[in-house]
């Protein structure tokens, strides 16, 4: 199966932009893009308030991982750094919709959604806290 998106057209800083106003919409206080050295977006961070108070999310876009799927997939094609920009992007795009219609319907809160994402006050992501831990705790015991 292809990967979704693959043949998306739309410009990265469209989606980028569609994906601040469903944010935004949700309840997000402030938005934030992160750049490469290239001045790349690279992910997007938001603040929305929770009943635990206002909690920071990071959003990643991983551009490589889903350029070297395009290429895997279609290898006659070569797939260039822009379309895996564009067809990324709107793969997390159409990934925060859902979510987002996830929490509008009362069928997950904010925080259960994004939880791997949220950021303790040094940046750090919970996933990424745990995957230092090499999930140390959550991991079944082999029997």
């Amino acid at each position: 199966m292809a990967l979704l998106n693959y043949t998306t057209s739309v410009p990265v800083f469209r989606t980028i932009s569609e994906m601040q106003h469903k944010l935004a919409k949700a309840g997000a206080s402030q938005i934030m893009h992160g750049y490469d050295s290239f001045g790349r977006v690279t992910q997007i961070a938001f603040r929305i308030h929770t009943k635990f108070g206002d909690i920071s999310y990071l959003l990643p876009a991983n551009i490589e991982a889903v350029q070297a799927v395009l290429k895997k997939q279609f290898p006659r094609k070569r797939p260039d750094l822009a379309q895996a920009e564009r067809v990324g992007w709107r793969i997390l795009k159409d990934w925060l919709e859902a979510q987002l219609a996830l929490i509008e319907t009362g069928m997950v809160t904010v925080e259960q959604v994004f939880l791997p994402y949220a950021q303790d006050a040094r940046g750090k992501t919970l996933y990424e806290a745990l995957l230092e831990k090499k999930f140390s705790g959550l991991a079944l015991p082999v029997e």
